[in-house]
């Protein structure tokens, strides 16, 4: 048996999303990696099965913070940074597994409500939000933003809408972020994971069957992977969905 400390001890790491299927399973596996898990997310009931499926498996103590990305401010995210630092002295990494797909649905058809609904949680919240964290990350010594993308050619397919256009927008503040912050040693990644057995893929693929799909389980492993490596993943990366190339 190996005596070496857990691939993630002592790091704090925030999960944005954590009620869906790749951010519970990412927020598990964080956490048994040796981390200190911030569990955000909409759902106050999901996100204590969830603290309390951590603690049950003897993983360090994680916190809930409940925050509905649609309706979130500025001013929400800002107070999000306060009480990182104040009840845990700051951040080392973000995995941010947060998004929204209503369905698939032509453009000209797209409620407006809808529309900006869909970018308030898939590009206004993850700039904001990490902004607002911006300073904690920096003193880190080691801190990354890791963010799950959609696949490229969706982006601009019919009746991908509101989510797809986002989607390519999100890539673009990933780039963007990644050269701005690069000197204070700030890594931005994207990853774009494998067909998943998740509720969001059975909005769009709605007769297909889940049996064949990956697991969240198994890109969850692959994240902690991306967050342990440090520096050897270039700034700005964006995986594609071979696992093996996260590892």
């Amino acid at each position: 048996m190996s005596d070496s400390p857990p691939r993630l001890a002592g790091r704090r790491v925030l999960i944005v999303g954590a009620n869906g299927g790749v951010g519970a399973s990412s927020a598990k596996a964080c956490a048994l990696a040796g981390a200190t898990v911030v569990l955000l997310g909409r759902r106050v009931a999901a996100l204590e099965r969830l603290y309390d499926d951590i603690e049950r498996a003897g993983a360090p103590q994680p916190a809930i913070y409940p925050l509905n990305l649609e309706g979130a401010t500025p001013a929400d995210f800002d107070e999000l940074a306060l009480r990182l630092n104040d009840e845990l002295g700051g951040v080392d990494h973000i995995v941010h597994a947060a998004t929204r797909l209503h369905g698939l649905t032509p453009i000209e058809l797209t409620e407006a409500e809808e529309w900006l609904r869909t970018w308030q949680v898939n590009i206004h919240a993850p700039y904001f939000l990490w902004r607002a964290l911006l300073p904690l990350l920096r003193r880190s010594d080691a801190p990354s933003i890791v963010a799950l993308v959609d696949c490229a050619e969706r982006q601009i397919a019919a009746y991908w809408g509101a989510y797809g256009i986002a989607q390519s927008a999100l890539r673009a503040l990933i780039a963007m972020a990644a050269s701005e912050w690069q000197s204070d040693g700030v890594r931005l990644i994207g990853v774009e994971p494998p067909p998943l057995a998740t509720a969001l893929r059975r909005k769009v693929y709605v007769s297909e069957s889940q049996d064949d799909l990956l697991s969240p389980q198994v890109v969850a492993q692959a994240l902690v992977a991306i967050l342990a490596r440090g520096a050897e993943i270039p700034s700005g990366a964006i995986l594609g969905p071979e696992l093996s190339a996260w590892k």
